[in-house]
């Protein structure tokens, strides 16, 4: 998804950047940051096809993947096992283009014979014939290829389609589910709190591999976990009293530290070759199930309603009322227009147009009904209100309000530092938190922060705009799509790992630096968007801050961009309070602030409602296209006039 002034699907790649250094690359805020969406794959009784190889042959291909630097890092051992057998080979000839610089790319390819050539900007910057993975960032998403390689002997070559390696991780995580699942009702004394619940203690469980011989538990330590074995098996012993037993794959043990504080009973320790556990600490059982007793007593959280009253206040407005002023923003299949009311001059609304055949080639149904369900029900003062929707034979509309003070994005772009001072950067990131605070307590998460995402009201404040990203995820529920942008990607969506809201509360901290440095902290140079993502992984600790980003601003953003999600500040029983509570907020109003009456850095000064002296300048032509849907997709905008 990509935001163009008012959030308009584009079917492009990133933009990506140089490792930061105290001085600004002149270039930086030239062009916009595209995002990235995965077209959603049906999974449903596809198989997946397993080519038969040598030992030789899968060996071969298993330890390309094992030496790449990006590929080891986002693939388990057992999903590499399934991609090695997934794996086809394809030949080629000499002179053949591979790949192209510049292409959109969706397979992933491992050399097993012939001589390459990698060629960038026309110019050969390497010859191989070893056996090694490339064009691998389109195992994430189509990324545009940021290399040539070209065949120059015929040869052979293993192919991995991106889809296929998103069905592999989709399926494997529902057998991992499904798994612990298992394992959660199958146990003595969890298997009486009933199927629902159980799914939420599944969501908070951690994975953790101990190596053989290391004591789990000591036998007199106060306990704070409860462990289920995933694979591998323990030794039980007792001081004085020797082995008591052996427990394997699927048996529990310390079950009632999640109900009282107790000593362990026993001492536990990993056999060889070591065992992996499924981990879930008494500090998590409490924050979302609170104090018990006993489990047969536990109770499910009370449920957050997304539900809104239907705004009313424009349900006479037609599309034949509104007349075109001016192009706010156009992208890959969708423009967004400044409209006024012919008669009632004083109602002005951005309108949101998007091509229903583009939609459905894109596979993009469910996202754009997404966006209309979930911005329907946010009545916030920081987040871009819809009054109503329509359609036509071939386009749906999304009217909405105006915020003509520009987005965020173009004011750093004019600043003469190119990032905002600290104060400035204050205002606008609590104005954020009170999207995210808000979606978040609607059981809503967004996805996809950043300056183009956030726009200017005439009141010098900022609202959240573009929830076509956005997705209702029930309480401790979680989702898999792969989606943002990708100097904003969190380390879990790289790995195409189940997340939840915690990737917000990341985004956060790289949207922070980003105000206040002028480029976000996993950027490198020349659009290397594999570099970005390996950054990434690489974690917030190896990035460089400039020396004007003091401590207290620093320990924020690295405890927003922490790792493991659960260690996130935002993760804890305050939620988003907590960040609010952080000491970089310290002397911070939040009453005068949340009733709108805090002077903000810059108010935009606007003659009238349909001044557009700052919106970004773009090209007003669009193809409207003449694209009828077919009548088995019609369905997917039947109820759009509302």
């Amino acid at each position: 998804m990509v935001t163009f002034c008012w959030g308009i699907f584009c079917k492009h790649g990133s933009y990506v950047l140089e490792k930061p250094t105290e001085s600004l690359p002149e270039d930086r805020r030239s062009s916009k940051r595209d995002g990235v969406i995965n077209i959603p794959i049906h999974t449903g009784k596809q198989s997946i096809v397993q080519h038969p190889k040598s030992p030789e042959d899968e060996q071969s291909i298993r330890t390309a993947i094992e030496t790449n630097d990006f590929i080891k890092k986002i693939v388990s051992k057992d999903v590499i096992e399934e991609v090695v057998s997934a794996m086809y080979d394809k030949e080629v000839s000499a002179e053949e283009i591979v790949i192209r610089q510049g292409d959109n790319g969706s397979h992933i390819y491992v050399s097993a014979k012939g001589r390459y050539q990698t060629i960038v900007n026309e110019k050969v910057v390497d010859e191989f014939e070893d056996v090694r993975v490339f064009g691998e960032l389109a195992i994430l998403y189509n990324a545009k290829r940021g290399a040539t390689i070209k065949a120059m002997t015929s040869g052979k070559l293993w192919v991995l389609d991106s889809d296929l390696y998103q069905r592999i991780r989709y399926k494997r995580n529902l057998k991992e589910e499904d798994e612990t699942m298992e394992f959660l009702l199958n146990n003595e004394r969890l298997g009486v709190i009933g199927r629902e619940a159980l799914r939420l203690v599944a969501n908070l469980l951690k994975s953790e591999f101990f190596p053989s011989g290391k004591e789990i538990l000591k036998e007199g330590d106060e306990g704070h976990e409860f462990y289920i074995i995933r694979a591998g098996t323990v030794t039980i012993t007792k001081a004085g009293e020797g082995i008591k037993g052996v427990y394997k794959e699927g048996d529990s043990f310390g079950e009632y530290a999640l109900l009282k504080k107790v000593r362990r009973q026993a001492t536990v320790t990993a056999n060889p070759p070591g065992v992996e556990c499924l981990i879930l600490t008494r500090k998590e059982f409490i924050r979302y199930f609170g104090e018990v007793t006993e489990f047969k007593y536990l109770k499910l959280p009370p449920k957050n309603s997304v539900q809104a009253a239907v705004a009313t206040e424009f349900a006479d407005v037609s599309l034949q009322d509104l007349a075109i002023k001016t192009t706010l923003g156009v992208g890959g299949f969708g423009r967004v227009q400044l409209v006024q009311h012919r008669r009632k001059k004083e109602l002005v609304f951005a309108l949101k147009c998007l091509r229903k055949s583009d939609v459905v080639a894109n596979n993009q149904q469910e996202h754009v009904r997404y966006e209309r369900d979930i911005q329907k029900r946010c009545k916030s003062a920081f987040i871009v209100e819809l009054y109503r929707t329509f359609s036509d034979d071939m386009h749906i509309y999304l009217l909405m309000e105006t915020c003509m003070g520009g987005d965020l994005w173009n004011h750093m772009k004019r600043k003469r530092a190119r990032r905002f001072e600290e104060t400035e950067a204050r205002f606008y990131f609590a104005c954020v938190l009170e999207a995210i605070g808000y979606l978040h307590s609607k059981e809503i998460i967004y996805r996809d922060l950043k300056p183009e995402n956030l726009l200017l009201c005439s009141n010098g404040y900022i609202k959240l705009a573009d929830l076509g990203t956005a997705k209702k995820v029930p309480f401790q529920g979680k989702t898999c799509t792969f989606l943002g942008t990708p100097e904003y990607l969190a380390p879990e969506i790289i790995k195409y790992t189940p997340y939840n809201k915690a990737v917000d509360y990341w985004q956060c901290g790289v949207l922070l630096f980003d105000f206040l440095c002028g480029f976000t902290p996993f950027r490198y140079p020349e659009g290397n968007s594999l570099r970005v993502q390996q950054n990434i992984l690489d974690g917030i600790d190896k990035t460089k801050f400039p020396t004007f980003v003091n401590l207290v601003t620093r320990h924020l953003i690295m405890m927003l961009c922490r790792p493991e999600p659960s260690q996130r500040l935002g993760m804890n029983e305050n939620g988003i309070e907590s960040i609010k509570g952080h000491k970089w907020f310290t002397g911070f109003n939040w009453s005068r602030f949340q009733e709108l009456k805090m002077t903000p850095p810059f108010k935009p000064k606007l003659r009238g409602p349909l001044d557009d002296r700052y919106i970004e300048k773009c090209k007003k032509d669009w193809d409207t296209g003449n694209d009828q849907v077919e009548a088995i997709d019609a369905q997917w905008f039947e109820d759009w006039d509302s």
